[in-house]
């Protein structure tokens, strides 16, 4: 099929999604355990706990006592989890820019996610995986941490893209779409550029690729899986298999 996905290609990561959905929650990590808060200006600070209040982050220090920023200046917050041996995340085939594959009827908020992936020239299929892995499609969804709604938007990327109601699904959908198209656009590959959504730029700059941190890696294993079918145990897809794509 020219143009797209073929049939069988464009039908697995439904039930990839499928099977991933009641794990985005299940997956999370405690809200107990040390944590590494990434600020916007690239500083990285290990912390044991890291929680909004208002229109700050409040950063629990290992050493004792506490950090309160201003919420726009933490990029992202992960859980300090370290993998002893993670296995390396290759680049994929699989094309992240816009393509016009309409998402399954079944799929919530499917206008509004391939109208923002349009605009974001990001695959419609990619930000239905995201928003699954982010928020269970759930728009109410809120971090400890600040991060609101289908995309799980920080304060700061949601500042970045002039969002102003994070738990309207459209504006959601837009800034989410919008910032994994800056991390896209700013890393070699899409494992980076979904490391750093989740992650923050700075650590993926900082380890030169996919951070080490379990939430991270399990993350972008769930993402690939979903958008790029095989990715867990098979050969990467082609883009012959999977079509032109963008």
């Amino acid at each position: 099929m020219s143009g797209g996905r073929t049939v069988r290609a464009a039908r697995a990561p439904v039930v990839a999604l499928v099977a991933a959905w009641s794990l985005a929650l299940l997956l999370a990590p405690a809200s107990g355990s040390a944590k590494i808060a990434v600020f916007t200006d690239g500083r990285i600070l290990k912390v044991e706990d890291a929680y909004l209040d208002g229109d700050r982050i409040v950063l629990e220090l290992a050493e004792g006592g506490r950090l309160v920023v201003a919420a726009i200046r933490i990029d992202r917050v992960v859980a300090d989890e370290v993998e002893d041996h993670p296995r390396p995340v290759a680049p994929v085939a699989c094309p992240a820019g816009w393509a016009d594959e309409p998402l399954p009827d079944w799929v919530p908020f499917r206008a509004s996610i391939h109208a923002a992936a349009r605009a974001a020239n990001v695959h419609p299929w990619l930000l239905a995986a995201l928003v699954q892995a982010e928020s269970a499609f759930d728009p109410r969804a809120v971090s400890r941490a600040g991060a609101t709604g289908l995309t799980q938007l920080m304060p700061a990327a949601a500042a970045d893209h002039g969002i102003e109601d994070v738990f309207d699904p459209d504006e959601n959908l837009r800034g989410g779409a919008g910032h994994l198209r800056l991390m896209l656009d700013r890393f070699a590959t899409l494992p980076l550029a979904l490391a750093a959504y989740n992650a923050g730029a700075a650590t993926v700059e900082r380890y030169e690729g996919v951070p080490p941190y379990r939430e991270t890696r399990d993350y972008v294993w769930r993402i690939l899986a979903a958008f790029c079918p095989g990715t867990d145990d098979a050969p990467h897809p082609t883009t012959q298999d999977l079509g032109s794509g963008g």
